[in-house]
Parts: C-alpha cells; structure tokens; sequence
C-alpha cells in the first residue's frame, strides 16, 4: 500500500492540481491510494475545506469480505462498529463518541454526496452498496462541515462509488457459514458518454441457528459530458432487496449454554427489506471562476420485520410487527466562485420531503410467535412528513502563504405533521430557523507540518411519528439541542512516505434527548459533553511493507439531567465505549504474494444510563489475509477473520420489554471464519 495525501480523494475544480503531490493547508488523511478522473471533480474538494478528514481508497475496499458495507469503516481510525446482527438490522459505524443504539443518531450518511440516512438517522441505505461498486469513502469527524445539516452532529462518511472507466471486474466468493457472493462491475467510457453497472447477490446461513441472509443489489450510472466538460449530465439508479432471519437476542444464561443457538421465541421472526434510489446530476461550469453542481435524488425504504425481545407474556409487550414506508425526495445545490487566488466562496442550497409511514403491531404470547394471526392490538399507525430547508455559505481565505481561513454559516429549518390513530393529528415542533456559524483555520508550518484548529455548531433534532417530534395540545416542547464542538490538532509527516495525526477534540451538547422512534421511548440527557484525543500514523516503510496504526481515547458524559428522579450529572452517556483502535500491516513478498494483518480494538461499555448495571461489549480481534495473483487478470484472496477465535457480543439493557425483570441482552459475534476469493479483471 502506497500511502498518499488525502487530495487524492478528490480533484478540486479549483486548479489543475499533480493528484500525487502534498498540498499546503491539507489537514487530511488517507488510508491506500485513490485514483480520480477529471469527470468526478467536485465542485470544491473536501480537503481544501475542512480539516479533520480521513480518506479510504479503493484497494483497500474492494478486496474485502463484509456482510454490510458499513463493516469496512472498521479499519478507519476511530470508527465504532454496533454489530446488532439482527437480520437486516445488522448495525452501523459512529464516530466522536456518538454510540450506534439507534437512540442518538449523529453522523450523516452519504452516497456520492447525497442524503443516505433513513428518517430516524440509521443507516440503512448504506446496505445498498457492495465493495466492488465503491472508489473510496471519505470521513469527516466534527462539527465545522457546513455543507450538510440533518443528522450531521458529530460528523458526516460519504461513500463514493465508481463513475467512467473502462473495466470488466468480477469476485467470487465462498466461505465460513455456507457463505456465497457474486460481484459483477463493469465500466465503459467512450467519447462523452460513460455507463457504470453493478450486480452483485449474496447468500448465508449465518453464524447462529436462524439467521440465513439472502439479498442482492442492482445498480446503474450513466453520464453525459461535452468535449469541454463545461456540462455534465448524469442518471443513476439502485435496487436492492433483502430477507433475513432474525435469530434473536440471548439472555447471560443463554449465552453461557450456547453462543450459536436461536431460542425457539424467535422461530419465526425475519426481516423483508427493499429500497430503492434514483438520482439526476447536472454539474455545470458558468465560467472560468463559476461552478454550479445540482442533484436531484429520490430514495425509497420499505421494511417488514417481525421481532421478539423476550419470553415475558402479560401485556404481550415484546412480540411486535413492525412495518417502514419511507420517500425521501431532495435537491442539492452548489455554486463556487474563486474570486482569484486569494479568496474562493462556496454556498449551497438544498431541500428534502419525506412521506412516511410507520405500523407496530403487538402479538398475544406464542412460542413461536404466529405473526400472521390478528395482532393483540395496533400499537403504532402513523402516517407523517418531514420537511427540511437548508442554506450554506463559506469564505475560504488564502490569507497567505501559510495560512488558510475558512469561516462558514449555515441555517435549517423544519416543518411536518403527523396523522395517528382515531384520527389525531399533530405539528413537528417549530424550531425556527437553526443557526450554524463555523470556523477553520490551517497554518503549514513546514511543507510537511500543517497545524489547525476548528470550531462549529450542528444540531440534533428529534425524528419519529409521534411525541416527543409531533406534538399534540399540551405537549411538552423541546428546543434543539445545539452542539459546539472544537479541536486542535497537527497533521505531519514523520519520516519520508509517512502521514501522522494527533487532535484534540471536545463537542458540548445542550438538551440532548436519547430518541428511539421504533420503540417511542426516550431518555432526557440535558446537558452532554463528548471529548477525546485522536492520534493516527500511516506509513511506507519500504516499497514492499506499509504499516498503520491509530488510537481514539474518548468519553462521553452528562452534565446535567435528571432521570427517574436520579441526577445523571457525571453518568456516562450509555454504549460508547472510552478507547477504539487500529493496528495494521501489508507486506508485498513478490509481484504475486501479499499478506496482510490487522488488529481492532474496542473498549468496554455501561449499557444503562445510571450507569448501574456493568460494562460490557469490549474486544479485541485480529484479522488476517493472503493474496496471490495468478496472472495479470486472475488473483486470489483468502481472508481469516476473528483469528484467535476471540468471544465478543453486542450488549445492550432491556428494561423495557421484560416488564420489571430488566437485564442484560447479547448478540455473539461470530468466531473463527475463513472466506476465499477469485477475483477477474479483465
């Protein structure tokens, strides 16, 4: 792996720029090389405006085994993986000490720079994606990134798929579980015209008892430029489809008999999921100085799943239906002018209607549950709309040589209503109009040193179909809870083909609300703050052997907030472990062998707000691979995962479902498990 500057990532419209030389002013970060092509300039690139960004190129993606492509953020510096490994709710990434339960959704999600999170924040687009249909994904850890507004609370992750080209790539796959995985992606470029398709299906019987997965994606891109790509015009289009068993969550006693077994409460719980997407972008440059970018875009999510908690019976609580209807339709617009090269400005525009649809149905006593008789009662029938308005703009300054200046502003605003059952009716709650302001600063000390400084404000406001986001008369209201974040930090390289990152972060949150909308629970935290200290380091040590390595010490606490009458003030904010790190190597032994390790790492965890019950959910796992190209299309790759058979489990409290007898839930990890691979290029 030949280690690069972040501006690989992505060729800024500013200037024709050697896509393999260091820039001035770049904070940013990569991991394994990415290669652009002129057709996907952005408009302004990432590393040019912001300054605690990491980058993932593609050979460090396309040749991995994942069942969920959010699984690839795994080998990111402080990325925290929640591997809930229910069917398709199989779990997510997080960063900045923002946990992945569902209840705190802070990280914007993106696909080729378009909205990607569902309603409630999840992540579940991010599914639609195989690794061999992505170029690169892009990390931006706080809150000083304008350009997105929802959700984007202590960062935002793009994952950027492959536009032109001329290629023909298969992999096959086989391994532990009865494990089988085709991709197909093929690119075509000629002239003006270039068509991009993925196919790619994947099937398993799952680690546990009851949980075979089977899903597949189908996806489209095609562009339009002329001979001076002054204009560029493009369609793309995703189908994607998945059934899944949900095995189910184990009790401590359970766990202890058996880490592989599905209690038989759970027999006929399973997912049904389809989303679909479809997008129009038109990139137009105006003038020599003027970029204008536009997308259109138009997501749909359609859930079924039927899911059992536990074997607690009065008030049938824990046997439930759950049905998701989502559309999302959005417009995203971008204009840059770079007045000379001194000053650039960069403002944009963007607007997203959400027509959803939510149903819980709850279920008498059963084992299994007969999902299919007449629910015990109709728990959740809503029907609600969500619309969002935002507005950017930001100054980057040249003010010299040395130093770059970006101050930013950005507002959003909110609006929606919600129909429920017997015909109630209620209003989001009017936040007006959520102010933003945001500053960067980076000043190179060196060619190779760059030190820099960040500080902005993003916001959470609550989503879900009914109180506490729609209110009725009488209702409790909640303002937005504003987020100020701030970190220093030094990027620098150590020695010759090196890339090094220490930052000091800290992010102040006020009236934060831990929000399950699938369940309509929430906890008040009030007051949080979150901080931390980033280190990172990237290296070529020769030309056949890379290393790279990276710590996130964190810690996420309550300032002030009350909770069943119980202050909460120093109380940890639940599930977000103190330490997350990365420990990795390649080495290349000829032109045909090449063998690689990596180790992760994640700290323990209190599972409660109160702190009261223990900590849980720490590991430590070590994955290896060996690749061996057969010949200058053919290679092979076989990948050992969890390599010392480590035991680890997703921990979360259910002291809702259980009816008084609250407790600790499990879902084990999988252990020793061994994936082979063909891969063609042709």
């Amino acid at each position: 792996m030949k280690t690069t500057s972040a501006s690989l990532a992505v060729l800024s419209a500013l200037a024709s720029t050697d896509l393999h030389a260091a820039r001035p002013n770049d904070a940013s970060v990569s991991l394994g090389a990415v290669y652009v092509t002129p057709e996907k300039r952005n408009v302004l690139g990432t590393e040019r405006i912001l300054t605690s960004v990491d980058v993932m190129g593609s050979e460090r993606i396309e040749q991995q085994n994942v069942s969920n492509s959010w699984e690839l953020l795994g080998q990111m510096p402080g990325i925290q993986l929640t591997e809930t490994r229910m069917g398709a709710e199989s779990g997510k990434a997080t960063l900045r000490a923002f946990n992945g339960e569902g209840y705190i959704n802070g990280i914007k999600m993106l696909i080729d720079g378009i909205p990607s999170n569902v309603n409630s924040g999840n992540q579940r687009f991010i599914d639609m994606l195989f690794p061999l249909d992505i170029d690169y994904i892009e990390v931006v850890r706080g809150t000083n990134d304008p350009r997105y507004g929802l959700h984007n609370i202590g960062g935002n992750i793009n994952f950027a798929t492959r536009q032109g080209g001329n290629y023909t790539d298969g992999r096959v796959t086989y391994g532990s579980f009865d494990t089988r995985e085709v991709q197909l992606a093929l690119g075509r470029e000629e002239g003006n015209f270039a068509q991009n398709y993925i196919l790619a299906k994947q099937d398993s019987e799952g680690f546990r008892d009851h949980s075979r997965s089977n899903k597949y994606s189908l996806g489209g891109k095609w562009f339009l430029s002329d001979d001076t790509q002054a204009f560029r015009l493009g369609l793309v289009a995703r189908l994607y489809h998945h059934q899944a068993e949900e095995p189910g969550f184990l009790t401590a006693s359970q766990l202890a008999a058996s880490r592989t077994q599905s209690p038989e409460k759970n027999g006929n719980d399973d997912s049904d999921r389809d989303m679909k997407h479809l997008s129009l972008h038109a990139d137009v440059r105006l003038a020599d100085t003027l970029e204008l970018s536009n997308k259109l875009y138009y997501n749909s999510y359609d859930d079924d799943r039927r899911v059992t908690f536990s074997d607690y019976q009065p008030g049938n609580a824990p046997r439930q239906r759950r049905l998701w209807n989502e559309r999302q339709t959005g417009v995203l617009s971008n204009l840059t002018w770079r007045a000379n090269d001194l000053l650039t400005l960069d403002g944009g525009i963007n607007h997203e209607q959400q027509n959803n649809e939510y149903q819980r149905y709850r279920f008498n006593h059963g084992v299994p549950t007969n999902f299919d008789a007449t629910p015990a009662r109709v728990q959740n029938d809503e029907r609600y709309t969500l619309y969002n308005s935002g507005a950017y703009v930001q100054a980057i300054i040249q003010a010299s040589e040395k130093l770059q200046i970006i101050p930013a502003y950005r507002v959003d605003r909110f609006s929606g209503n919600s129909e429920m059952p017997g015909g109630v009716k209620a209003e989001l709650q009017d936040y007006g109009w959520i102010r933003q302001p945001k500053l960067s600063v980076v000043y190179s000390l060196s060619e190779d040193i760059n030190l820099y400084a960040n500080w902005g404000r993003t916001f959470q406001i609550l989503t879900g179909s009914t109180n506490p986001a729609y209110l009725t008369a009488g209702q409790p209201r909640y303002s937005p809870s504003i987020n100020t974040g701030k970190e220093i930090g030094i990027k620098f390289k150590p020695f010759a083909d090196s890339e090094a990152r220490i930052a000091v972060w800290q992010q102040d949150a006020t009236d934060e609300v831990a929000n399950m909308p699938a369940t309509g629970t929430n906890v008040g935290l009030g007051e949080t703050r979150r901080r931390g200290v980033d280190l990172q380091i990237n290296a070529s040590l020769t030309d056949r052997w890379s290393v790279w390595a990276s710590h996130s010490y964190q810690e996420a606490k309550v300032i002030s907030a009350y909770s069943g009458g119980e202050s909460l003030a120093g109380k940890e904010v639940f599930s977000t472990p103190r330490y997350i790190s990365n420990l990795g190597t390649d080495y290349q032994f000829d032109h045909a062998w090449r063998i690689g390790l990596q180790a992760r790492t994640q700290g323990d965890y209190y599972i409660d707000e109160h702190n009261a019950q223990g900590k849980y959910g720490g590991f430590a796992v070590l994955d290896a691979s060996i690749h061996y190209q057969l010949d200058d299309s053919t290679s092979l790759d076989l990948q050992l995962k969890n390599l010392t058979d480590r035991e680890y489990e997703y921990v979360w409290f259910d002291n809702f479902f259980w009816g008084g007898d609250d407790q600790a839930m499990f879902s084990p990890a999988p252990g020793r498990s061994a994936y082979l691979s063909m891969n063609i290029k042709l």
